[in-house]
């Protein structure tokens, strides 16, 4: 990174960030990146899902309907208790970015359980999530599959070289079908295909200048208007 390019305090004019902000996508696209430059920017704690601790997440990649129902478990379990850590803080002062939204949580049982495994695994989701806390921003980070594909390979996590096309192409698909109904939040829609979230400072300025005024509804970044 150059400059002061996680503390633009200076830029926020007054105006108030969202104090929960929840960033999602499939993998690879930068959510977790993201997340860790907006809580810098705006001083929040983060709220990570931390995928490396899943102990069957590698054995997953390599037999997905083997593995599929333990690690589906191990997410879910991990991403209520930070979500009710989140929960028993002060209501009113949360401050957090979370790199996941627990609402999404089933995308993934739907498409990667057979249907006992998913009865199952909607029970458990059902307990577990109520009354979870609603963000007041919702970022959704869109990537083209071949765009997904290269990040995977250029971070290098040996396990997720293992992830195929199909796969991708299918995630992408129940994103894109999940945010174009989803109504719990406030919704911004981002076109990550050609942001540097890790590196791009002008991009990322932007994109923090264009949240600040979300309040509600659905809205759309695209950095290439911004160049």
């Amino acid at each position: 990174m150059s400059g002061d390019s996680t503390t633009i305090g200076h830029d926020l004019k007054g105006r108030q960030p969202p104090l929960y902000i929840a960033v999602e996508g499939p993998i690879g696209v930068g959510k977790t990146t993201l997340a860790k430059r907006l809580a810098a920017t705006f001083n929040y704690q983060t709220l990570l899902e931390e995928a490396e601790a899943n102990p069957f997440l590698e054995k997953f990649y390599r037999n997905r309907k083997q593995a599929a129902l333990a690690t589906q478990l191990f997410f879910l379990f991990q991403r209520a208790e930070k979500i009710e850590q989140l929960r028993q803080t002060d209501i009113f002062e949360p401050v957090r970015v979370a790199d996941f939204l627990i609402d999404k949580d089933p995308l993934f049982a739907r498409i990667n359980l057979e249907a006992d495994e998913f009865q199952l695994y909607e029970r458990v989701y059902k307990q577990l999530t109520i009354d979870a806390p609603r963000p007041d921003l919702v970022i959704y980070l869109q990537a083209s599959t071949d765009v997904l594909l290269s990040r995977i390979e250029q971070r290098g996590i040996p396990f997720e070289q293992a992830v195929e096309r199909d796969y991708l192409e299918r995630l992408n698909e129940v994103y894109s079908e999940f945010f174009l109904y989803y109504d719990g939040a406030p919704l911004l829609i981002v076109n990550a295909s050609e942001i540097d979230l890790a590196n791009g400072d002008s991009d990322y300025r932007h994109l923090v200048d264009y949240l600040l005024d979300i309040r509600s509804g659905r809205h759309y970044f695209n950095p290439t208007f911004f160049g």
